[in-house]
């Protein structure tokens, strides 16, 4: 069970906006990922190696890999609140967890796990990040770690067969 204190990361609250619906009516998948990133690049920065990193020409974050799940539709002015948590840290990457949800009527419209690394700008290979940041981002994994495994982590992509009697 998790300390009361202990919470994920928090993004600011972002609007479904006009051009981010499709002909469905919803949110287009596309902007699933676009949310997810920014409110990925708001707890880079409450890492350090955020913007003003990236800027300095050293190094950057680079996602590996990602997945999303899409569980629920979003709609135009829909208000939406992202959090994250460090599921895993080391010096070159980080195993992220977000939940997005409808920020008024509190269901969860989708997930997102990904891979980032550390990648220095000058060799475009990984690297280790500032040690600070490292620090800062083991330290939250230890935090998150009471919040236990999303459900979600690790899921595969595949039709699941019912098996049939012998």
């Amino acid at each position: 069970m998790p300390d009361a204190q202990t919470l994920p990361f928090e993004a600011p609250i972002r609007q479904v906006e006009p051009q981010w619906i499709d002909l469905n009516g919803h949110m287009n998948m596309a902007y699933y990922n676009l949310l997810f990133d920014e409110a990925l690049d708001t707890l880079f920065t409450e890492l350090d190696i955020g913007w003003n990193y990236t800027q300095k020409g050293e190094g950057s974050f680079f996602t590996a890999e990602i997945h999303v799940c899409y569980l629920d539709e979003l709609k135009l002015g829909d208000p939406v609140r992202i959090t994250f948590q460090i599921i895993d840290a080391d010096e070159k990457r980080l195993h992220l967890f977000g939940h997005m949800y409808h920020a008024e009527k509190g269901y969860l419209a989708a997930t997102s796990e990904q891979m980032c690394i550390h990648v220095s700008m000058k060799t475009r290979k990984t690297a280790p990040m500032p040690k600070t940041a490292s620090d800062k981002a083991i330290q939250l994994k230890e935090e998150h770690a009471a919040l236990g495994q999303p459900e979600q982590t690790g899921k595969t992509i595949g039709i699941r067969r019912k098996k049939e009697a012998n």
